[in-house]
């Protein structure tokens, strides 16, 4: 085996840990911000099956970098709730609380991010991380 074979099982396998570690994570996150089994799937965009496997054990995962970017949005979501709030009725309701904003237009962060669609995680994920700042962009 080459060198560069070595190295790229190693990444390889280095990615699938902090992939399983990183979403089990996100499996509780998204479980206490109250997310049905359908809401994850278009969340993670992950199959059915893969849903349920994964569920039983996050390490056997095999993500595509959309999927590890998904996982970093929704676990920098996360921190920046637990920084902008103390209460944890806050940080894990505001996902399902409707929310006026603009871009949100009366519909609950979650219900944004629940369409799957990659570009309605990352506004949410901006907006939330504004937050922070103390604005709301």
């Amino acid at each position: 085996m080459s060198m560069q074979n070595t190295a790229a099982k190693s990444s390889d396998g280095a990615t699938r840990n902090i992939g399983g570690v990183g979403l089990k994570a996100v499996f509780n996150i998204l479980d206490k911000w109250g997310c049905n089994r359908e809401q994850i799937l278009n969340i993670l965009q992950i199959s059915r099956s893969a849903y349920h496997k994964y569920r039983a054990d996050p390490t056997s995962a095999k993500l595509n970098n959309d999927q590890l970017e998904r996982l970093s949005y929704l676990l920098n979501i996360h921190a920046a709730l637990r920084i902008v709030f103390d209460n944890p009725d806050n940080v894990y309701g505001f996902m399902s609380m409707p929310n006026q904003n603009p871009f949100f237009n009366g519909a609950t962060p979650l219900e944004i991010i629940a369409s799957g669609n990659f570009g309605a995680l990352y506004e949410t994920h901006s907006r939330i991380d504004a937050l922070r700042g103390g604005g709301w962009g």
